[in-house]
């Protein structure tokens, strides 16, 4: 009977799954499910499992939130489950829970040249250390370390850091959100949450009351220049992006690049490319050059997750 290997990536919306050759670390069978239609994360995953021909041993799921514990609780959706039960009732050899971020770290050095595009100026250097961040339904943050030629990837809950603004209508937009939540992480903004929470922050200063109900509306609205508060919405997210990446490249001498996961930056690339997210980037008063010698680049990767899980589960079956 065959044996599988199976990668999942689970974020607040979706949960994608995919069969993973354990020498060469090829994608194959990807699927994807929302995770609302689904009561609990084992539902999706035996459906999934039920598809294949033959039994599954090791399976590698990257997920939106801590795996510290055996109990997994996500931050974004309403699933929680125990990495000890699930692993029972799935009947599995191998189980591993890593961070969505830890996946998507460990997917980066390994990227071909037309999976991912640079933003502005800069350069790579070897081995150095590298950060991420990905704007989805919420803000994914990780770094990488490089330790006698294996990648070794930093978990961590950056993007629930506080929201630091630079220009003058983020500043207000920080205002309008604080007086609502009180702290206010870069999540609240840099996400597609945070699109909506712009917008609506800036309807609040202009005096008027929203008419775009989705970070999708705004993001349309904004590209088209149909509206011009979404507008400003867009320019004001490029910026927070570009402040916030540029702390992490400063938080870990990021000189091997920083990457733009997630997946609202490649929607709208061209916009992106030609924003002030590199201005906002480099803008670091004495340490503006050094930020301008660091590469950034967007990932355009359809699943890093799911690659990222697949390299995972490999290095620790010590295939690699």
């Amino acid at each position: 009977m065959n044996t599988h290997s199976v990668v999942a990536d689970v974020g607040g919306t979706n949960i994608r799954l995919a069969t993973v050759d354990k020498q060469t670390g090829e994608l194959g069978q990807i699927k994807k499910y929302l995770c609302a239609d689904f009561a609990t994360i084992a539902d999706v995953v035996k459906l999934y499992f039920a598809e294949l021909d033959g039994l599954v041993k090791e399976l590698c799921i990257a997920i939106a939130c801590p795996v510290d514990d055996d109990l997994i609780e996500m931050t974004n959706h309403t699933w929680s489950f125990s990495q000890s039960v699930l692993k029972a009732a799935l009947s599995l050899d191998k189980l591993y829970v890593i961070n969505d971020y830890t996946a998507i770290s460990l997917a980066v050095p390994f990227l071909a040249d037309d999976e991912k595009v640079q933003i502005g100026g800069g350069t790579v250097k070897d081995k150095k250390a590298i950060g991420i961040c990905g704007p989805g339904t919420g803000l994914g943050v990780g770094h990488l370390i490089n330790i006698n030629d294996k990648w070794i990837s930093l978990d961590g809950e950056g993007g629930h850091t506080s929201f630091a603004p630079v220009a003058e209508d983020a500043r207000q937009v920080l205002a309008v959100l604080a007086e609502e939540m009180g702290h206010v992480s870069a999540e609240r903004l840099l996400s597609g949450q945070g699109l909506e929470n712009i917008y609506r922050a800036l309807c609040k200063l202009e005096g008027q009351d929203p008419a775009l109900a989705t970070a999708a509306d705004v993001s349309r609205a904004g590209l088209a220049n149909d509206c011009p508060i979404a507008a400003r919405t867009l320019v004001v997210f490029c910026q927070g992006l570009g402040t916030f990446a540029g702390n992490l490249a400063l938080n870990l001498a990021c000189e091997g690049g920083v990457y733009i996961a997630g997946g609202i930056v490649p929607r709208f690339i061209d916009y992106f490319k030609t924003s002030e997210f590199r201005a906002c980037f480099e803008y670091k008063g004495r340490f503006s050059e050094y930020n301008a010698g660091i590469a950034t680049f967007v990932v355009l990767h359809p699943d890093p997750g799911l690659f990222g899980a697949g390299v995972y589960l490999r290095q620790e079956l010590k295939l690699i």
